[in-house]
């Protein structure tokens, strides 16, 4: 396992509404089992977000998604290995920046993503599966939204 060390600058004002460097420091990095590691980059409680609030996002405590807000994550997933098969209420945005990676859908479809390719989530059940010798790594934004309704029945989460 590798430690992502992620640097994370935040800007604000000072109290006479100059801009300022609030923070800069390498982020703690979270394991999830053998398959991957994290980092919370930040979050948000509202969409839109509030510049006025001086909460530091990172610490705030959220689970995939942050409910009426934001959440940008860092994720490497090891090779060889896979997510949960899972759906979320958010809108996700998948930056893939380092290696490649498989994207399963519930219906068996699937899609090999590479860096520099993106892929917007909408709220459907899906795995990440990393297929290949090398570890990869994805910035993950995720957007609050409401539930998918289909023919008058909203799908739930599965996490």
């Amino acid at each position: 396992m590798t430690e992502l060390n992620l640097r994370r600058v935040v800007t604000g004002h000072d109290a006479e509404g100059n801009a300022i460097f609030v923070s800069d420091r390498e982020m703690e990095t979270k394991v999830l089992g053998s398959e991957a590691e994290m980092v919370v980059a930040w979050t948000t409680a509202t969409f839109p977000s509030d510049n006025n609030d001086d909460f530091d996002g990172a610490e705030r405590e959220v689970r995939r998604v942050s409910p009426g807000g934001t959440v940008l994550q860092y994720v490497t997933m090891h090779p060889h290995t896979e997510s949960k098969h899972h759906r979320t209420h958010s809108l996700d945005y998948a930056l893939v920046l380092k290696g490649e990676l498989e994207l399963e859908l519930d219906n068996g479809a699937s899609k090999t993503v590479h860096a520099g390719d993106v892929v917007i989530q909408r709220g459907t059940i899906h795995t990440w599966r990393n297929a290949s010798d090398e570890p990869s790594l994805v910035a993950f934004i995720l957007i609050d939204a409401l539930p998918v309704t289909i023919g008058g029945n909203e799908l739930a989460p599965e996490n």
